[in-house]
């Protein structure tokens, strides 16, 4: 895969806590000059300046997804009002565990009316739900109205992205939603992997890394 192709996959992402201001103009200059789709960051990282032809993406519900839904749509209207292209929200995991497919639902909905025009894509935390699960939880997203659905959070023990989750995922709603693998990649081979199984997106921190395997 050409360079700037692989470029146009990342969400160039840097979701530490103790990230600083300083920081996350460090990733906007990096992502720009690698050439990436976005950069990922905190809301309280907000507001991001960001060059013509970078998206601005942020995180919603973030890590746990344990969040009331109306604290996560509000969160995303605030982000979206600061200049956020793009809201990744984690999904209520325990609702997705526990096959309250319906809340799942629910939860998503509340936050993509809330984000307006802005892209929304969900973390389902995959490592952790079967793929019974991952598939009804792809669906409650198609339903609610969101544009992606994603592997992970990057933060869970369980793991992150995988091959198989994504190949779930693309059987599910593969050509009607985007799909984000994320989690764990740091190297060409990876990312080629998780677009070879369907993913449309990746999120990583280590883009230079993964962008080195590439042709120029």
């Amino acid at each position: 895969m050409k360079r700037t192709e692989l470029a146009q996959y990342i969400d160039h992402t840097l979701l530490k806590p103790e990230a600083t201001d300083a920081d996350v103009r460090a990733l906007v200059e990096e992502g720009a000059e690698l050439g990436v789709y976005s950069v990922c960051v905190s809301p309280n990282r907000l507001p991001v300046e960001a060059p013509e032809g970078l998206h601005v993406a942020v995180v919603c519900g973030f890590p746990s997804g344990a969040h009331d839904s109306q604290i996560k749509a509000a969160e995303a209207a605030r982000a979206v009002e600061q200049g956020a292209d793009e809201v990744d929200m984690v999904i209520n995991i325990a609702d997705a565990v526990a096959g309250k497919y319906d809340a799942v639902e629910e939860d998503i909905r509340q936050v993509k009316q809330a984000c307006g025009d802005a892209l929304l894509k969900v973390i389902l935390e995959t490592a952790v739900l079967s793929d019974e699960a991952i598939t009804e939880c792809c669906h409650a997203a198609e339903r609610a109205g969101a544009e992606f659905v994603k592997t992970s959070t990057g933060f869970h023990p369980a793991g992150g992205a995988s091959r198989h989750a994504i190949e779930v995922m693309h059987a599910a709603v593969g050509g009607r939603l985007g799909i984000k693998a994320s989690g764990g990649i740091r190297d060409y081979a990876t990312a080629v992997t998780m677009i070879d199984a369907g993913a449309t997106r990746l999120g990583c921190s280590s883009s230079a890394a993964v962008l080195d395997g590439a042709e120029d």
